[in-house]
């Protein structure tokens, strides 16, 4: 890269993803339509992935009008190895390259502590934790190609505050009585696999950060928003309300762009400082 283009501090140089191809998985609804939408807007070619076709195929066609990037889509189930692969290699026929890996999709699962079933464990885990790992390993040889330390590949796992908050029953976002056991648990080992990966990949140009959202409008948030409103679930917070996609939608681009180039191994905790505020308040 050119000395021009490394004292180049203007916005479009510095935050810049036109041009780029990104996969996002789980990219047809919450937290993953927020960061497809941020990345088409700015001009970036998006392949959004996950089970429901129907759904995927409405993003698109919202995400298309507005461009000028472009949303394409892929129906698969990434909860098995093979899963994964098959959504590898369905990118591999359509690209040579690609610059971004949002491994987005994810599950939870809420039971009484004494009755947890076996399945809320095996299904958590495999697709919050082994999905990101298996797309990762699959798509490295993409995210690798023509990768520098000043224009790396770049992986973002999306995990959550429940990795390291304490609390698992009587949260708004869960029915009462239940605890999310494995879910806390599943993002814990995601944080950790983000390390990992970070370390590994670091030699193939490759960075990988997680983001840790606090609550957002999504699929798993959506009992607790039509039980208690966005008003109840933001009640004692810090900055009283609940995150919104404008808020994703920036620290994606970030570490996406040029000015997240030496961020790796990065955990970015994204909830206006609700976590932190509840863990001392509990001190």
């Amino acid at each position: 890269m050119s000395e021009e283009n490394l004292m180049n501090f203007s916005t479009s140089a510095l935050f810049g993803v036109k041009g780029k191809v990104a996969v996002v998985t789980g990219g047809g609804s919450g937290i993953g339509s927020m960061i497809a939408s941020a990345y088409v807007q700015n001009g970036a070619k998006v392949y959004i992935a996950s089970r429901k076709e129907q759904q995927l195929k409405e993003a698109c066609d919202i995400l298309n009008k507005k461009g000028p990037g472009s949303c394409h889509y892929v129906v698969a189930d990434i909860s098995t190895k093979a899963g994964c692969a098959a959504l590898a290699n369905a990118i591999k026929e359509r690209e040579s390259k690609i610059h971004v890996l949002v491994n987005n999709s994810g599950t939870s699962w809420g039971s009484p502590f004494d009755d947890f079933p076996e399945q809320g464990w095996d299904k958590v885990m495999a697709l919050n934790v082994k999905s990101a790992f298996y797309m990762t390993s699959a798509l490295t040889p993409l995210l690798a190609k023509d990768a520098t330390s000043f224009d790396p590949g770049r992986v973002i796992n999306i995990s959550s505050i429940a990795s390291f908050v304490t609390v698992v029953e009587g949260a708004r976002v869960a029915a009462e009585g239940t605890g999310t056991w494995s879910y806390g648990t599943s993002k814990a080992a995601l944080n950790h696999l983000t390390i990992l990966l970070a370390t590994t990949l670091a030699k193939k140009f490759i960075t990988v950060n997680t983001i840790c959202p606090g609550v957002f409008p999504s699929k798993m948030t959506a009992f607790g928003l039509k039980q208690h409103g966005e008003e109840g679930l933001a009640a004692g917070t810090p900055f009283g309300r609940i995150g919104h996609p404008r808020d994703m939608a920036g620290v994606a681009l970030f570490l996406a762009s040029p000015a997240a180039a030496f961020v790796s191994g990065s955990h970015i905790v994204l909830d206006g400082a609700n976590a932190h505020s509840t863990m001392k308040a509990a001190l």
